[in-house]
């Protein structure tokens, strides 16, 4: 199985670059969960500003493919916010809203696990860190449906069941490894602080759920998908698009030209 990830016997480039978005990344997300644990709206909105300050300020030493893929994760990640928290009830904010940080936060969360992914640590141990992931989450999820839990957490481990289909069977698995480490961070602070919590049953499934679900690395890896999948697609339209323009120009010049004659 863990043939699906990088050779460990290749000497990979390290890139500062790299490791401070990660770094950055992580620490900007627990202040800003820290934060909010206790804030008023006015102060979420005002971390809301500084998500996307620091969102756009990442995205300046990017490629436009990365871009392009952080503005489909964006999007797809809010429409999904507002449909699995405020509409469904999956999981509620303490304002009961969607806060003004969650857009440019997920944002970062996809940049951070795409330059983890490329990075060389991670490219240099891949399947070290791919069997760490899976027997770590593994166990989390056998905990959630053990009874020893304080809380059940079947969803949890059916999300792990789909998580493993995304890491051996994406196209992206690099990308949703690393997904792993910075959403479990980020779960782990926000639930521990009151940010958010997780239903105990989940709407949809009617199944227990943990607080939050083990496996929950997998919706990330939705999104991640999402946007890997979307860049190429956004780059082909454009690509008609302008070639549709040209051709409308050209045919208009060349109308033009027999008119003066």
């Amino acid at each position: 199985m863990l043939r699906h990830f990088p050779h460990t016997d290749i000497a990979y480039t390290h890139k500062n670059r790299d490791y401070f978005i990660a770094a950055f990344t992580f620490f900007c997300v627990a202040v800003c969960l820290l934060s909010d644990a206790n804030a008023s709206m006015e102060k979420q909105n005002a971390l809301g500003v500084c998500g996307w300050v620091f969102l756009i300020g990442l995205l300046l030493g990017e490629n436009r493919e990365v871009r392009v893929q952080v503005v489909i994760a964006v999007m797809f990640a809010t429409l999904g916010e507002h449909f699995a928290s405020p509409f469904m009830g999956g999981y509620t904010y303490r304002f009961g809203n969607v806060p003004a940080y969650v857009p440019p936060g997920h944002g970062m969360v996809y940049l951070t696990a795409v330059a983890l992914a490329r990075s060389g640590l991670f490219l240099g141990y891949a399947r070290q860190i791919a069997a760490f992931v899976v027997i770590v989450c593994g166990a989390w999820s056998i905990w959630g449906i053990s009874g020893f839990a304080d809380q059940g957490d079947w969803v949890g481990a059916l999300l792990f069941c789909v998580f493993l289909v995304y890491l051996f069977k994406g196209r992206s698995p690099m990308v949703y490894l690393a997904a792993f480490f910075i959403t479990t961070w980020l779960e782990l602070i926000g639930t521990a602080v009151g940010t958010w919590k997780w239903a105990a049953i989940d709407p949809v499934l009617k199944l227990p759920q943990g607080n939050p679900p083990s496996g929950v690395a997998a919706w990330y890896c939705l999104v991640d998908a999402v946007a890997i999948g979307g860049a190429p697609l956004i780059f082909k339209w454009a690509k008609n698009s302008k070639e549709w323009l040209k051709s409308i120009k050209s045919g208009k010049n060349a109308y033009q030209g027999a008119g003066d004659d």
